[in-house]
């Protein structure tokens, strides 16, 4: 098997690549994530000229990627800069359009690859944690269209993006597989309310209230009752994004730490001659290449069916969540005092690599789902 990139996709590592290095400094990226929408919309509009958006979706929307390779070359070079703009927002929620929209619906993905369109993704409850067949917030049919009425937590980007993808229950109960539906709908639409916060890593978020919303039938994506297939699709997309990017982190954090231990002297000597600290880097180094792997294995079968997929995803986040937190700890360890302080970036690293071990589920959460699915592969 052939694991070179194409000449396309080692074109476009270069060019993200060549941007986060030059056009965004981690000063720069701490005063956008000060900012009131938490990103830069110039910034945005730019990565939209390059073309990093469309990279993130098929052709048949009016992207020229979507495939997992060009997802995961876009976010591991987004993580070497701990970029805030709303890519994970936009892919999460975008990639259930372009799965089951109507025709209507995969149109607005046009404006969105044009850096002019926002979206996100509504999903998660107060109660529901990782499990998606656990969401419980109503979706009562009224004449020729529903009612929305609840409440959706730690929403990404949900506080400024313009159209939101909400699952909502229109049958059943929470813990049901079918009955959960999906819907587009105006994030400014009567009866919804946004309160927006700061992440812990410096990234937003937002609680979204649904009073009495109306929505129509168009706003409905794909069948009534089973979208936890289509959300289960667009979450998978998540988890190789964000595995992507903290491979991108990963490798950052060890350089910063190799660079320090070539510097910093004690008894008249780098500490990076002693054999201890060699060996905890290389352990790190070790981990790396072990993410890049899985990272490798899960792009190639994003495609698989359902089950297959959602093994390697969670195989590949269950690492990632157990590498994350060695390399980010290791990385400060390393660095001692500095380390934690908020001027010097590999703290900020490593915030970062912790919080997406929680982001679409921890390390426990996929270790539970590779056990239950191992199950289901060998039957």
């Amino acid at each position: 098997m052939d694991f070179q990139h194409t000449e396309d996709r080692r074109m476009l590592a270069d060019m993200a690549g060549r941007y986060v290095r030059e056009q965004y400094a981690i000063e720069d990226r701490h005063k956008i994530a000060a900012g009131e929408n938490g990103y830069s919309k110039e910034k945005w509009a730019e990565f939209a000229e390059l073309g990093l958006i469309g990279a993130l979706f098929g052709e048949e929307v009016g992207g020229f990627g979507g495939a997992g390779f060009d997802i995961a070359v876009v976010f591991e070079e987004l993580g070497k800069g701990l970029v805030v703009e709303p890519f994970l927002a936009n892919l999460i929620a975008g990639k259930a359009i372009s799965v089951a929209g109507s025709d209507q619906q995969k149109a607005m993905l046009e404006s969105v690859i044009g850096g002019e369109t926002t979206l996100a993704l509504a999903y998660g409850e107060p109660t529901t944690r990782y499990s998606l067949n656990q969401i419980a917030m109503g979706g009562s049919t009224i004449g020729n269209g529903y009612v929305l009425n609840g409440h959706k937590s730690v929403v990404l980007n949900g506080d400024s993006a313009d159209h939101l993808v909400v699952a909502a229950r229109t049958s059943g109960t929470a813990g049901d597989d079918s009955g959960l539906s999906l819907f587009l709908i105006d994030a400014n639409s009567e009866g919804i309310s946004r309160r927006g916060f700061g992440t812990n890593d410096g990234y937003k978020a937002a609680e979204i209230m649904f009073s009495k919303v109306e929505v129509s039938q168009d706003a409905l994506i794909g069948t009534e009752g089973e979208g936890l297939s289509i959300l289960e699709t667009a979450i998978g997309w998540g988890i190789l994004a964000v595995c992507a990017e903290a491979l991108g982190a990963m490798q950052v954090a060890s350089d910063q730490t190799l660079d320090y231990l070539k510097t910093r002297k004690q008894f008249g000597v780098p500490i990076g001659k002693f054999q201890a600290l060699q060996h905890r880097l290389v352990d790190m180094l070790i981990e790396i290449e072990q993410v890049r792997s899985a990272l490798i294995n899960a792009a190639g079968h994003m495609d698989a069916p359902a089950n297959e997929r959602d093994w390697h995803l969670s195989s590949l986040k269950n690492l990632v969540g157990r590498a994350g937190k060695l390399i980010g700890e290791e990385s400060i360890q390393m660095h001692g005092g500095i380390g934690m302080t908020f001027e010097y970036s590999v703290a900020h690293f490593a915030k970062r690599l912790i919080m997406i071990d929680h982001l679409f589920g921890d390390t426990d959460h996929h270790l539970k789902k590779i056990i239950d699915l191992s199950g289901k592969r060998a039957a």
